[in-house]
């Protein structure tokens, strides 16, 4: 039966336990939130389906967030205890550490329990029905997924490209389809018609032509070149690019004990090593074993003399978290080379900072009690000064603050107050969130670490790379939690009561918190215009690297654009493109006209170099006199050496980066718009997230606005309901943005009304807030 010592333990260890939580499984959802649900509202997903792909993403952040929540709830909660010396009255009137340590463990071998759960049963079936989800979704609209002036390649070896859609669900009109599946070079099809059937039951998956030609090179020769009309023909696809057999396959999460069992045995009796299904196994219990090593660690630390109460422990709380999973990898590199026993590795974790729970747990012990041993040493201490009373607001000073003398922004001492409490809140909030998305990102890459596939220098720079990205997801979440903190203690202490009795209103009192966010809102923007661009290109080529091991141009981005339209409606192909040397590597040029719409000619060049003009090696051409339906007769056929390529675009056309609004700034997206929509392409997300580089960054201004009346309301309740009301908004409002933008990515909403409606809607509630609450 717990005493009261106990449940007043509990009652302050598990506010922050669930706030810690929320604020971790949060920031680990932000991504599949920002790039999942944004892109399957635009595809028209039903919402219950989104909901549902949302739901079996989270247990696989409780199965980290969990352990990290108990120890951060154990560090906030007995710091607050420390710092109004509870934990010294408590020893002192015989409460030992250990007996401390008991409600702790209950609450341990809860979230442990929990964690098992989630590890064992819940991760498995989640990441499977994610799967399941997704493919079905992928399945039930692999029409729909086809954008007009759009290259489609999902289908492996098959690229679709089609100039319009109907709205109807009629199909495609003005194919052009390359088969790339059994030449070296494509098999195409231009036709007027066509259209995805699928057979879920039969497991097919055919494109349906009409109205149309094609042309076949049966062999290298460019002269052995086949072109026959159609009124119909079906191309039959790979069924395995939508219906896996036996629907999407578990990787080692996915599986539970029984299933890793069976798998370790296989392995063995085929003479490989089990070390990964072991490894598994032994994770899905070891890391809710970690939640009875942290709160050892936390009682450890957060019984002390410090005075910095909750918010500092968040810190000392990651750096703890981040060395587990660094000795976890770690060991698992060591299993894979055979250096540490498999079924050891996944326990080295809990083993060495258990251990050194346990001898910082004895220490403290044993330190506490020789201080309360002395019971005249109280008396013995020189006698403190006597603190200075504290000013009046209305003489014009505040206690324990120096005046600082005027300057150019001419802030009166009560500013600077009210500034300096909101930015310690900030500062440390946006360390401990930023470090949040460090430890998830080390989690993510780390078995590339230790495989040897990459290097920690590496790791290093790509962190740094990735750290203004992280900085504009964390910067909007600290401002709002700052903003309710401050306003928040400001309350409760009565201090904004002080405050109106003399004369400040609440809009004069939150003015420095109005100008810093506004403020903020100016760095986040200027962060988007200046290093964002450049800084998250390098990040992506370097997680490219880092994953793949294979190398690539970090300045120009066009490995992947082998299929690009120019700007009279040709397409080209190539294998290649080299923006130094300007060279262009098998290169072909599809050119289209007439009525109905067709190919009117083929050319190819091996290799195309630019200088002065761009002559190619190798090249053949052909053209066609009647295009599509009247046969597509040939009539020209030419080859050479070397020719020159006069219609081919300039070097630039082809370095342009991928459409990707976030590896670029405003000025360079709206250029890229414009080249995009010259180029045939559907540019409306594109012009969302143009307008959206300018609506964003006002978040922060928005949310601090929303956050202020709602901290004068919610003040009296203390700083933690603060914090998890400020992760509510947060989280309300990135699922706003995703909403709208979605919306006007698919054209049910003009781009400027999707970018801008979310701060319009939390903007209008904000003035609301402030023009009702009582100031």
């Amino acid at each position: 039966m717990l005493r009261i010592t106990d449940r007043y333990i509990l009652r302050e260890v598990i506010p922050p336990f669930f706030l810690g939580l929320v604020i971790f499984t949060f920031l680990l959802m932000i991504p599949p939130i920002m790039e999942v649900v944004e892109e399957l509202i635009a595809k028209g997903v039903d919402t219950l389906t989104v909901i549902q792909i949302v739901g079996t993403l989270v247990p696989q952040g409780l199965a980290l967030t969990i352990p990290m929540a108990l120890l951060l709830g154990v560090l906030m909660g007995l710091g607050r205890m420390s710092s109004d010396r509870e934990t010294v009255a408590l020893q002192a009137c015989g409460v030992s550490l250990l007996r401390m340590f008991r409600p702790l463990l209950l609450l341990a071998l809860l979230a442990a329990a929990a964690t098992c759960y989630v590890m064992v049963i819940a991760l498995p079936d989640a990441n499977q029905r994610f799967r399941e989800i997704t493919f079905r979704t992928v399945a039930s609209r692999a029409e729909g997924e086809v954008k007009p002036r759009v290259f489609y390649e999902d289908f492996p070896n098959v690229v679709l490209y089609v100039r319009d859609v109907s709205q109807t669900g009629a199909g495609w009109r003005d194919v052009f389809l390359a088969d790339m599946r059994d030449s070296g070079q494509p098999d195409v099809y231009v036709a007027a018609q066509g259209q995805v059937v699928l057979d879920a039951e039969q497991r097919t998956v055919d494109v349906v032509l009409r109205s149309g030609t094609g042309h076949v090179m049966r062999s290298d020769e460019p002269g052995a070149y086949e072109v026959h009309s159609f009124e119909e023909i079906v191309i039959g696809l790979d069924p395995e690019s939508v219906f896996p057999r036996g629907g999407p396959q578990r990787g080692y999460p996915e599986l539970t004990v029984a299933q890793l069992q069976e798998e370790a045995a296989q392995l063995s009796a085929q003479g490989a090593s089990p070390h990964r299904p072991i490894m598994e196994i032994h994770r899905k219990f070891s890391i809710p074993v970690a939640c009875l090593v942290f709160v050892l660690i936390g009682i450890g630390l957060g019984v002390t003399s410090r005075k910095d109460g909750r918010l500092a422990s968040f810190a000392l709380g990651l750096m703890v978290i981040f060395t587990y999973y660094v000795i976890m990898y770690g060991a698992e590199a060591m299993a894979k080379g055979g250096l540490v026993s498999p079924h050891l590795a996944m326990w080295l974790p809990n083993i060495l900072l258990g251990l050194a729970g346990l001898a910082l747990f004895a220490w403290r012990s044993a330190s506490v009690e020789r201080r309360i041993a002395l019971p005249f040493s109280a008396a013995r201490r020189p006698p403190e000064p006597e603190a200075e009373p504290a000013q009046s607001v209305a003489r014009g000073s505040w206690s324990g603050i120096a005046v600082p003398k005027p300057g150019l922004l001419s802030l009166s001492l009560l500013d600077w107050y009210v500034f300096r409490l909101y930015g310690g809140v900030l500062l440390l909030g946006f360390v401990g969130l930023l470090g949040v998305f460090y430890i998830s990102t080390f989690i993510d890459l780390s078995d590339k670490l230790f495989k040897g596939q990459t290097t920690g220098l590496m790791l290093l720079e790509y962190f740094w790379y990735a750290t203004p990205q992280f900085s504009y997801f964390v910067l909007p979440v600290s401002a709002l939690v700052a903003a309710l903190v401050t306003i928040g203690l400001l309350t409760k202490t009565s201090e904004l009561t002080v405050m109106k009795a003399c004369g400040v209103s609440l809009y004069r009192a939150a003015l420095p918190i109005f100008l810093a966010s506004l403020a903020l809102s100016g760095v986040l923007f200027g962060m988007s215009e200046t290093i964002m661009a450049t800084a998250n290109r390098e990040a992506e080529a370097l997680n490219f690297e880092i994953r793949s091991g294979v190398r690539r141009n970090r300045a120009i981005d066009v490995l992947s654009r082998q299929w690009i339209v120019a700007g009279d409606g040709s397409i080209y192909h190539y294998l290649h493109f080299d923006p130094e040397r300007n060279e262009i590597g098998n290169l072909s040029v599809y050119e289209f006209g007439g009525e109905p719409w067709g190919l009117t000619g083929r050319a190819f060049a091996g290799a195309a170099t630019f200088q002065d003009g761009w002559r190619g090696r190798d090249v053949w051409t052909r053209e066609f006199t009647r295009p599509a339906a009247d046969g597509g007769e040939s009539i020209a056929y030419a080859s050479a050496a070397e020719a020159p390529l006069p219609t081919l675009e300039e070097p630039a056309y082809f370095a342009t980066e991928r459409p990707d609004a976030e590896l670029m700034n405003f000025g360079q997206l709206r250029t890229h718009i414009g080249e995009l929509s010259a180029s045939g392409f559907d540019v409306v997300r594109l012009v969302v997230e143009l307008h959206r580089k300018v609506s964003f960054p006002f978040v922060t201004l928005i949310l601090t606005l929303i956050a202020i009346p709602f901290a004068v309301t919610t003040g009296p309740r203390g700083t933690l309901f603060g914090v998890g009301l400020g992760v509510a908004l947060a989280f309300t409002y990135w699922i706003t943005i995703n909403v709208f933008a979605a919306i006007g990515s698919a054209g049910l909403l003009g781009p400027a009304l999707a970018a801008w409606a979310p701060n319009v809607l939390f903007g209008a509630s904000a003035a609301y807030l402030l023009l009702t609450v009582r100031t």
